[in-house]
């Protein structure tokens, strides 16, 4: 039998032995909760304060990592919108990115842009402090533009936040920096200023724009000539997280709040809380919202977020229709990969069991129901867990697909295969070199009836798995 597996992080085809080879809510119930889909939310795991760019066909991704920030970024690509695959940046770190005067804060909120001299330049919140980073690729490898200080120090304007950065270029050229939160869910404010033509540097001195009702998380878009900056306000740890917009005639404003605003909110009936800190992409000449929300049901004690797409339209009148958040996010966002052709999914007449689950939306059914929002999670107490499908027959595999609850950390387990349920032959041990990524991929041609993955248990992270695909 030959087997593979494929680390995603660095593209290094391994042996089953695991060597390198060759390269190639509370108070919610559970059975009011939304069913299955393959909608929202489109990537798996917790992220939040999403920025997108395109570039040669591919979309790229840029996220802070949840709950609440970690050491580094998250960053995932994908073709059409599909086929998800996480990466792990160079720049910005927390190590990189720290000065005399920053602060314990993670690293938050990214913005990119394609500049018009065709570099990469990222804009992204360390320590309360804005940092540019500059690249040749969406992927880096990245650099601090400016050596080893910040664009923005975090006593730029005392008493207020420096986060949420937002680059924006308009239609000459000229390119637009936005950004400036509020301690204490509370005072938000909004500077804007133009950048130099090397986009690390100020043309003037920074202005306050800051629209009514708003907090952080400043998003430019121009529609027929006019400068729509959109924001958040509220707390995106509750509730009342939700998106405001305001209107004006340059980038630098002035901004008047729109009659209509808010346009994106909580909705306790369909169990979408606290959307917010979005950004806008277009696609065949229609505008879309891309924003984080609450995982479900949403988690009091920490803070999951989770990626979402929905429609936004633009009205004759020029004011932002209000935005429908849904579960299944626009048609064509609803195929993924592991939609079809799952030999794992019940309707190709398999099942799943697994050592002990936590409940029923942690259960090992939630493995491979093609929804996001749910997990198998084992016990606490189940010190070797275990996850098992029955393919009901034996059947011919080529591929095997893991999405692990958090793409960044290192998971330890082992993958077999076995035609009877008790002789057992493995297809990959990562038992000593646990892998990260988004999905962990194993390439085997196998013929297999059973399959199972079991855990070892470490410190750095829980088992637990959002989908499985058998191909």
């Amino acid at each position: 039998m030959k087997t593979l597996s494929v680390s995603p992080l660095t593209n290094v085809v391994l042996a089953h032995d695991g060597r390198a080879k060759t390269p190639s809510s509370a108070g919610e119930r559970i059975d009011d909760l939304p069913v299955a889909t393959t909608g929202n939310p489109f990537i798996p795991g917790y992220f939040a304060d999403p920025t997108h760019i395109e570039y040669e066909g591919v979309n790229y991704l840029y996220v802070t990592l949840d709950p609440w920030g970690d050491r580094t970024l998250g960053c995932w690509s994908g073709l059409g919108f599909r086929d998800w695959r996480y990466h792990t940046l160079n720049w910005p770190t927390k190590d990189a990115c720290t000065s005399a005067k920053s602060h314990a804060n993670m690293v938050w909120a990214p913005a990119v842009m394609r500049a018009p001299d065709g570099a990469f330049y990222m804009y992204v919140s360390v320590g309360s402090e804005i940092w540019v980073g500059k690249a040749a690729h969406p992927l880096g490898p990245w650099h601090n533009a400016l050596g080893e200080r910040p664009l923005i120090e975090a006593d730029y304007r005392p008493g207020f936040h420096m986060i949420d950065a937002e680059a924006f270029v308009d239609d000459d050229g000229a390119a637009y920096l936005y950004w400036g939160s509020g301690w204490n869910w509370t005072n938000g404010r909004c500077w804007a200023v133009r950048l130099g033509p090397d986009y690390v540097s100020f043309a003037g001195e920074p202005i306050d724009v800051t629209p009514a009702n708003y907090f952080e998380a400043p998003c430019m878009v121009k529609k027929d000539g006019r400068y729509y900056l959109m924001y958040s306000q509220g707390k995106t740890t509750e509730d009342t997280y939700q998106v405001h917009y305001a209107v004006g005639d340059s980038p630098l404003g002035p901004f008047h709040e729109a009659a209509n605003s808010p346009i994106l909110t909580t909705d306790h009936a369909a169990h979408i809380l606290s959307p917010g800190h979005h950004t806008v992409i277009t696609r065949d000449g229609n505008h879309y919202i891309l924003y984080h929300r609450h995982t479900i049901p949403m988690d009091s004690v920490s803070t999951k977020r989770q990626l979402c797409l929905d429609a936004m339209v633009f009205r004759p009148d020029g004011l932002i229709e209000t935005v429908k958040p849904t579960h299944e996010g626009p048609f064509w966002l609803r195929t993924r990969r592991s939609g079809g052709g799952n030999l794992a999914h019940p309707s190709s007449g398999a099942s799943i069991c697994a050592s002990s689950e936590q409940g029923p939306r942690l259960a090992a059914s939630c493995a491979v129901d093609q929804d996001y929002t749910t997990r198998w999670s084992p016990e606490p107490e189940d010190e070797t867990p275990w996850i098992r499908i029955d393919l009901g027959c034996a059947r011919e595999i080529r591929r095997i697909e893991l999405r692990f609850e958090y793409p960044w950390k290192k998971y330890s387990f082992i993958c077999e295969c076995s035609l009877d349920g008790i002789a057992w032959e493995i297809l990959a041990d990562q038992i000593r070199r646990p892998l990260a990524g988004s999905p962990v991929v194993i390439e085997a041609a196998a013929s297999a009836r059973f399959l199972r993955i079991s855990f070892r248990r470490t410190a750095d992270v829980e088992p637990s798995l959002i989908e499985w695909v058998v191909e």
